[in-house]
């Protein structure tokens, strides 16, 4: 029988862990963090002075192997992602998987096929469908003022024109790059909007001297009456838009970006904000529309972002009370989607999707 809390053990305590995953957990009544893999002295610390109910462990076998655990959370690297989600589903785990969810569509048809065996929940850590300005842009495209959309880009860039010491992101490994990092958020939200595409094409590139990984990609999906371009990359000095849509009626022009990550990084916890995932007004998106023979601008208010609803969402799914809202199935399709991009790359043709997508 399950505890009154839904007990989790966190493996990785890198960014991923630090960052957006222990400090949400905190703001769900529901879960209890009670261990989470910290090797060095400095992670050791920050568990004991951030995370009381929880204890440092030096290997993820000391939470794979522990009964009283329910929920197993992976935010290693990408090449672990598979190997510890097995591990945790034979032992009777529910689980959260870091995207990407893992290197291959194969590894993730079986881990689905795991968590079907064993009755147990699976889900891929696509935080950012719980960004403001994704929010923002589902309450614009439903609201269909915009008339039928011929062309939606998106851009996830960064600034960093040297190499980091010691990523792995950015060594020739499988998973690593940031098509695999940023891409995957930016096709979960696509395939969140629009469903399944007919077909993808994709340019992926290395752009900065000695970098082993993609650091730079456009994918092109393909709809029938609309293209979809995602585009990623190191060396956006200059801010570039996140969200354009171009229809028949207008445009939607999203600048900015969501500001629960920056929160986060600096030490900041959901539980203890009023004001957790409010845009700032300065970079509210601009809808400009040819609306009854007229034209029309308007500042569209955003949404509010919470990452902690999807781990409420876990919770709640966890005990039975809801749907999973990210499932694997979903996880697995970016996965696909992915693989189909880096094909497409060598082969310099468009990949047909046919009826692979298995989560819309």
């Amino acid at each position: 029988m399950m505890a009154q809390k839904i007990r989790v053990g966190l493996i990785g305590f890198g960014i991923s862990g630090q960052v957006f995953h222990a400090p949400v957990m905190r703001s769900i009544a529901d879960l209890e963090l009670v261990k989470i893999t910290a090797r060095k002295a400095e992670q050791k610390l920050i568990v004991s002075e951030k995370y009381p109910t929880a204890s440092a462990v030096d290997h993820a076998d000391e939470i794979l192997n522990d009964d009283s655990i329910d929920l197993v959370v992976i935010a290693t690297s990408n090449d672990m992602h598979y190997p510890f989600a097995k591990q945790a589903l034979l032992a009777g785990k529910h689980v959260v998987v870091e995207k990407p969810f893992t290197n291959t569509s194969e590894q993730a048809d079986e881990l689905i096929a795991l968590a079907k065996e064993s009755g147990k929940i699976l889900s891929v850590y696509h935080n950012l469908r719980f960004n403001s300005d994704f929010r923002t842009i589902k309450e614009v495209i439903k609201d269909e003022r915009l008339g039928q959309i011929k062309n939606f880009e998106v851009r996830y860039d960064r600034f960093r024109n040297h190499l980091r010491p010691g990523a792995w992101r950015e060594d020739n490994l499988p998973g690593s790059g940031i098509f695999y990092d940023l891409g995957a958020h930016l096709i979960d939200q696509t395939l969140q909007l629009f469903g399944r595409p007919n077909a993808v094409f994709a340019d992926l590139t290395i752009q900065r001297p000695g970098a082993g990984a993609i650091d730079n990609f456009e994918l092109l999906l393909y709809y029938p009456e609309m293209r979809v371009s995602l585009k990623g990359g190191m060396l956006a000095k200059e801010p570039t838009p996140r969200y354009t849509v171009f229809a028949l009626n207008g445009n939607f022009l999203k600048n900015g970006v969501d500001p629960q990550e920056e929160l986060l990084r600096a030490g900041a916890f959901p539980d203890e904000d009023p004001n957790w995932g409010k845009e700032d007004p300065a970079i509210y998106g601009k809808l400009n529309l040819l609306w009854n023979g007229e034209d029309l601008e308007e500042t569209v208010t955003s949404k509010l972002g919470s990452y902690p609803d999807y781990y409420q969402n876990i919770a709640d799914a966890i005990l039975g009370k809801t749907p999973l809202i990210v499932t694997a199935e979903q996880g697995r399709d970016v996965i696909r989607i992915i693989e189909l991009g880096i094909q497409s790359q060598a082969e310099r043709r468009v990949m047909s999707l046919d009826n692979e997508l298995i989560g819309y």
